[in-house]
């Protein structure tokens, strides 16, 4: 009984739906009868709406357009400062390392001559006095002028890099550079032209042949290459300032 009273719920539920579809099908044929000029009127208003949203998206797509012109425009303005800003850099730092290399900051390289120098093997005469058969800090610092004088661009005594600061003074059997102590010998070396270098050490009567007369023993050594440390101790300045304009 159940089986056929579900039967007969379902063939009246499928009746009532094909009316309803056949009722709307009916009001959509009369829907169609009515005339053109309702039709049309909704066209034109439709077609009125297609027209302002078109000129609203020219409107926008020309906004957009400046827009995006006026960001290339200073997008091109970064550019060209940036490119300024990185030569003014490269520039700085080109001087930074042109006045490091004149500072003696810098590890240096390049051909010139070793000069090792060491005290005597002579025995002072009778009532000579014994420290001309030794080395001292003016002798170094006479072969360090002769050098600069002949063209040395860097100089360093015993990896001692000299600089306008560099102090070269003597402490009994010892010499003091840059503050640290050396007994010799002495090895200088200086980056320049070895021939001239070599050739303003050798003066008739200069340094050298005074240190030889004494039989110190001096030899000079040329080299097409030559590394000369850089000045590795702080720099400081307590009373010394720049002068401002």
């Amino acid at each position: 009984m159940k089986g056929k009273a579900l039967q007969t719920l379902s063939l009246i539920l499928v009746f009532i739906a094909m009316g309803l579809m056949i009722s709307m099908q009916f009001k959509t044929v009369q829907g169609g009868d009515k005339p053109p000029t309702s039709i049309s009127v909704t066209n034109s208003a439709r077609l009125e709406e297609l027209t302002q949203q078109l000129k609203k998206a020219q409107e926008e797509k020309a906004n957009l357009e400046q827009q995006l012109e006026e960001l290339t425009k200073r997008f091109k303005e970064y550019e060209d400062v940036a490119s300024k800003d990185d030569a003014a850099l490269k520039n700085l730092q080109q001087d930074v390392e042109k006045y490091k290399i004149l500072a003696g900051l810098t590890d240096m390289v390049g051909p010139g001559v070793i000069v090792t120098v060491n005290d005597s093997d002579l025995q002072p005469r009778d009532g000579e006095d014994p420290n001309l058969y030794l080395v001292h800090d003016e002798d170094l610092l006479s072969i360090v002028n002769e050098l600069k004088a002949g063209g040395a661009e860097a100089i360093a005594i015993n990896n001692q890099r000299i600089i306008a600061t560099s102090e070269i003074r003597c402490v009994g059997p010892t010499i003091i550079i840059n503050s640290t102590r050396y007994a010799p010998p002495y090895v200088i070396k200086a980056i320049g032209d070895p021939d001239t270098l070599q050739a303003a050490l050798n003066l008739k009567g200069g340094i050298v042949d005074t240190l030889r007369f004494y039989g110190i023993k001096v030899d000079i050594q040329t080299s097409d290459k030559i590394v000369v440390p850089k000045y590795s101790d702080p720099i400081k300045f307590f009373y010394a300032k720049p002068v401002t304009p």
